[in-house]
């Protein structure tokens, strides 16, 4: 068990030697100068019952995203095809649903993350809370990852979301790792929270056991219409922070630089991939908001001397 007084102390610390302890403790389980490539497809979008105050796919807010039932199978597939050519080896599928739904839609959902492994990728999915047999279904259909974020601390998390639990966050966690499944868990930063919620938050994902296997880092990416919409951008530093006391706490995760990149200068990213961030998702669009693209991220690695992961053989 790791307290919290001592992530305190680790979040706290000066911000170089912060960086300069996650940097020795990711030198020491991780490749240096490498980065995972990721995209995430919306494979079914808005319309979701749910208030989670940052997301512009809920059916209570005015944000005018685009809603679409699930997609056809080939069109994901042509997708993560696209993706692998462009250097992406971990293609993610996000559906906005409370709950996984059962029978056709759930069927689909498998066959893609059985196509998406075939091709060599790792499938990760996200689409609500899980029962136990359906996480069996998907670990069986060959799913590498399933994302379920936290995204604050158990304190905060009813200023954000009223209609679920952080309890149910947790049992769903829970049934995806005993399906055998690896856990993606992190959380979002610039929801109004302070540094002891996001230290809390830290210090929930570092004693998940068995520790999560990857872990993003999330910039909250204000959209009109939402509660937050109107909510100032975060301090590239508080991500930074994030990042080296996730890598400290949680040596052999992925971590995951997620959201909000589009608003990070290139040497935003850089000090984050030094602190021991090492992935990024790379595609015009993250679900529903603006995400650099692969141009983008192909001249940051080759201005920062990074290379892109390859697939495992």
């Amino acid at each position: 068990m790791i307290s919290l007084e001592s992530v305190t102390k680790i979040y706290h610390q000066s911000l170089l030697s912060l960086i300069f302890e996650a940097q020795s403790v990711h030198r020491q389980h991780h490749q240096t100068d490498t980065v995972q490539m990721c995209t995430l497809s919306n494979i079914k979008s808005g319309r979701c019952p749910e208030d989670c105050k940052y997301c512009p796919q809920s059916a209570r807010y005015p944000t005018g995203v685009e809603s679409y039932p699930l997609l056809p199978l080939e069109e994901v597939i042509n997708q993560a095809q696209e993706a692998k050519q462009h250097g992406a080896t971990r293609f993610c599928m996000g559906a906005a649903w409370r709950n996984a739904p059962d029978g056709e839609e759930f069927d689909r959902v498998l066959q893609m993350v059985e196509a998406v492994a075939g091709m060599g990728m790792e499938a990760c999915v996200t689409m609500g809370m899980l029962r136990p047999d359906q996480a069996q279904r998907l670990a069986q259909a060959g799913l590498t990852a399933y994302n379920h974020n936290l995204d604050t601390s158990e304190s905060f998390y009813p200023e954000i979301i009223t209609t679920r639990t952080y309890r149910d966050r947790l049992e769903t966690i829970q049934h995806v790792s005993a399906a055998g499944i690896q856990v993606c868990c992190g959380g979002i930063v610039g929801m109004g929270e302070t540094d002891s919620d996001r230290i809390e938050l830290l210090h929930t994902l570092a004693n998940l056991t068995p520790q999560p296997e990857s872990v993003p880092i999330n910039a909250l990416s204000p959209v009109k219409g939402t509660p937050f919409g109107d909510l100032a951008p975060i301090d590239p530093l508080v991500l930074v922070r994030m990042v080296a006391t996730a890598r400290i706490l949680m040596p052999k995760a992925v971590v995951r630089l997620s959201a909000g990149r589009d608003r990070l200068s290139v040497s935003d990213q850089a000090l984050c991939f030094l602190a021991g961030a090492n992935s990024i998702f790379s595609s015009e669009k993250l679900l529903t908001t603006a995400n650099p693209d692969w141009q983008d991220d192909a001249e940051m690695f080759n201005q920062l001397g990074i290379a892109a992961k390859e697939l495992s053989r």
